[in-house]
């Protein structure tokens, strides 16, 4: 019986081994296409290209998810799924402050795919430490994951209550004013270089600001998204495969959505009752109830889809009044 249990653990092993390789050889492949093909020269995004490049993103996490199936069992690949839409839409709201600080800062659009090239690059990174940090955090200390819940419990209910607040100009806000005692800052494009020497001294272009502060929110972000999943699984490779995936497909997402995100009025309601449920789900045992891996999907989904099509009538509602 004791060598049957040791060969399916070492079975078990070899299979997640095989898994990460895979993944890590699908992220190398990605970040090539991303740098190498789709985006070989500076040039304003279009429409179709940028359509279709966020499907073939969507595809292959998809084709992922059915891999995890395959290899995990069905329990474990609904809660890839359910990452990974989470993930995806809560990056809704860093498409839309990204949208901010390009405009804020004047970064034309074809360059604006080098600068969250980059940003993704060491999103990978920061929510890679961040994510194997908080797994040795919670092996170590069951508790803390209550202490998640009631954080997105709390940051849910914060979405709902308060209204948007007004963006502070980037060169009145506290992080350019550090920058530029430490750096000397230059408002003129220098080509899609970050930084340039002129007369002994290092110079940060805006596309480098742009970088530093889309690496900053994205880790602010990061204490909102790495929370809510690891309150639906605790296994990393579930939490971190379901987060890249949702990052490398967002440089796309951007330039598809990057007009029309802030039109999504019921969206940001949805995301606040999806991470509410989320950081309700670790207490509702104690009531007797469980939740299974494809009814968080299913309940993730739909408000999702519900906050999206809602938005849509209400824009058209408000457009056939306007015509009147």
């Amino acid at each position: 019986m004791e060598n049957l249990t040791e060969f399916f653990t070492h079975h078990a092993v070899l299979s997640q081994n095989w898994m990460w390789t895979i993944f890590g050889i699908s992220v190398i492949v990605l970040l090539f296409l991303d740098l190498c093909v789709f985006n070989r020269k500076n040039e304003e995004p279009h429409f179709w290209h940028t359509l279709w490049i966020c499907v073939f993103y969507i595809v292959i996490a998809l084709i992922f998810g059915v891999f995890v199936i395959y290899e995990e069992g069905m329990d474990k690949g609904m809660l890839y799924f359910t990452g990974y839409l989470l993930e995806k839409s809560l990056s809704l709201d860093n498409i839309f402050v990204m949208s901010i600080i390009f405009s804020t800062i004047g970064v034309p659009a074809k360059y604006q795919h080098r600068v969250l090239f980059w940003g993704i690059l060491g999103a990978l990174v920061m929510r890679g430490i961040m994510i194997f940090l908080g797994e040795a955090l919670i092996s170590r200390f069951h508790w803390v994951l209550y202490i998640f819940s009631v954080f997105l419990i709390y940051t849910g209910a914060k979405m709902l209550t308060i209204k948007h607040e007004e963006q502070t100009p980037f060169k009145e806000s506290r992080l350019y004013k550090v920058l530029s005692k430490f750096f000397h800052v230059t408002h003129e494009l220098h080509d899609q270089h970050f930084m340039f020497k002129e007369n002994g001294h290092w110079h940060i272009t805006p596309l480098f600001f742009a970088l530093i502060i889309i690496e900053t929110m994205d880790v602010i972000f990061a204490f909102d998204s790495i929370p809510a999943i690891f309150l639906i699984t605790q296994d990393v490779f579930i939490v971190y495969t379901s987060n890249i995936f949702a990052i490398l497909g967002l440089r796309a997402l951007y330039f598809l959505l990057a007009a029309i995100v802030n039109k999504f009025t019921y969206l940001k309601p949805a995301l606040s009752i999806i991470l509410i449920f989320i950081g309700c789900k670790i207490f509702l045992p104690y009531l007797g109830i469980e939740i299974k891996s494809w009814q968080s999907l299913t309940v993730t989904f739909s408000l999702l889809l519900g906050g999206i099509l809602l938005s849509i009538y209400k824009e058209h509602q408000e457009k056939a009044l306007a015509d009147k």
